[in-house]
């Protein structure tokens, strides 16, 4: 029996592996650009939609919800982290007693940053947000990130995107 040999002789895998390379080196910064975009995109509907939450929990159960990043017990001003939605009965901005954890969201990618200009976002039992009115900002990758999005607060309670095209995140 005379058999055909099957199969790539090395000459071929080496070419093909060769334009493969070349591909995906083409390739790799727009790669990296729809991952920030998806990456931003999705962190900012996320931190939307639990900010939503919050003052949803406040309106339908009468009682003021805060939403921060805690350190002991505490809110500080660190929202890189991930930060904790919580019922706030007793003193503001302060994980205690009776008060309940509705949500924690985790750690940002530590590449990206987020900031919010105030130390916590409070809603009433009226579902207003007065005093803490403010925009949250997220920048993947850098801090001017043509990809950054932002939430804005105001104190009236409601919660919506920026249309701004030049976003920026504070330096950390």
């Amino acid at each position: 029996m005379n058999r055909k040999p099957t199969g790539f002789s090395l000459v071929e895998v080496l070419v093909a592996l060769a334009i493969v390379s070349i591909l995906s080196s083409v390739a790799s910064p727009s790669l990296k650009s729809l991952f920030l975009h998806t990456r931003s995109k999705s962190n900012i509907g996320s931190i939307q939609q639990v900010i939503q939450l919050a003052r949803n929990h406040a309106v339908s159960y009468g009682t003021r919800v805060t939403v921060c990043p805690i350190e002991a017990n505490q809110c500080v001003n660190d929202w890189q982290n991930g930060f904790t939605v919580f019922t706030d009965g007793g003193q503001s901005n302060s994980l205690e007693g009776n008060d309940t954890v509705l949500f924690v969201m985790g750690p940002f990618n530590e590449e990206d940053i987020s900031y919010y200009n105030r130390k916590s976002i409070r809603f009433q039992p009226d579902g207003l947000a007065s005093g803490t009115n403010g925009t949250f900002r997220y920048c993947p990758g850098s801090f001017n990130s043509p990809y950054s999005k932002a939430v804005i607060v105001n104190q009236s309670g409601r919660i919506r995107f920026s249309k701004d095209k030049s976003i920026e995140c504070k330096q950390t």
